[in-house]
């Protein structure tokens, strides 16, 4: 009887434990992954020059005039903190703006015939006229630094350093919204240098040789341009070459113009 007694019981314990819930959840879950971001390709169509004094902050299309502005670095006595229009064929800077050795100079963006600019530590950027290229105003940020900028034709659009982008109303100079930006469902950090293409941010990756396409929506990363040829081409030439640093857009051509700190070309491509 005993025996009988033992058997049910057994029974009982592992049918229960069979038809547990959790149990069966547990094993049928699946967890989800995110996609690979694709490559996308590009031709370079030609080389133009550039200054090896200029540390690149911000390069833009402005009126079929290409803008660059430049950062100081204290160990690099050569370089100057300016925003100017380069000459193609020297590579020179004809310089608009100087900011002596005050400022450290960052990215610019150009936005109803006003130039807005980045400073790098000072939380101070600021306004001038496009046009005389006389400061007409600044304003501050509570973003540790100033880095990158663009804009998307109604608001201005600062990186910092962070995986976060800040959108600042061009009239009162204050934000208004952040997006945070993510590589296959990682931060992606140290946004640097922006460009806005169709619809589309593009930015640099301080130290990286790569710039990414952010959906400008969500964040997220739809797109890597890798520019490790064009990289090491520069310093092939140019031992003192610094990071790639630089993306701007041709509305009329649909031509992107990339370069880096201190590089001795500026690469004209086109996207495919």
């Amino acid at each position: 009887m005993k025996n009988v007694v033992l058997y049910f019981i057994l029974c009982t314990f592992f049918i229960s434990c069979s038809s547990d819930p959790k149990t069966n959840q547990i094993e049928t879950t699946i967890p989800k992954t995110e996609e690979l971001v694709p490559s996308i390709n590009f031709e370079v169509l030609k080389k133009i020059p550039h200054d090896i004094n200029s540390f690149t902050e911000g390069l833009l299309f402005h009126k079929g005039e290409l803008y660059e502005s430049t950062g100081s670095p204290e160990n690099l006595p050569q370089t100057k903190s300016v925003i100017g229009i380069i000459d193609s064929a020297s590579g020179k800077i004809n310089t608009k703006v100087d900011l002596g050795r005050k400022y450290f100079g960052e990215g610019i963006t150009i936005l109803d015939d006003k130039i807005y600019q980045l400073t790098y530590k000072n939380q101070i950027g600021f306004v001038y006229n496009a046009k005389t290229y006389k400061q007409i105003g600044q304003f501050g940020y509570k973003n540790r630094e100033g880095w990158g900028m663009t804009t998307d034709g109604s608001s201005l659009i600062m990186s910092d350093g962070t995986n976060v982008l800040t959108y600042i109303d061009p009239v009162t100079l204050t934000p208004t919204k952040t997006i945070n930006v993510t590589n296959a469902g990682y931060a992606e950090d140290f946004l640097n240098e922006l460009e806005f293409i169709d619809g589309f941010i593009y930015a640099n990756i301080w130290t990286k040789n790569y710039v990414v396409k952010i959906d400008s929506n969500s964040g997220k990363v739809v797109g890597i341009l890798d520019f490790s040829t064009l990289s090491d081409e520069a310093r092939n030439i140019s031992p003192e070459a610094d990071v790639l640093n630089g993306i701007a857009y041709d509305p009329l051509t649909k031509n992107v113009y990339v370069t880096g700190k201190m590089f001795p070309y500026i690469f004209v491509l086109k996207l495919k």
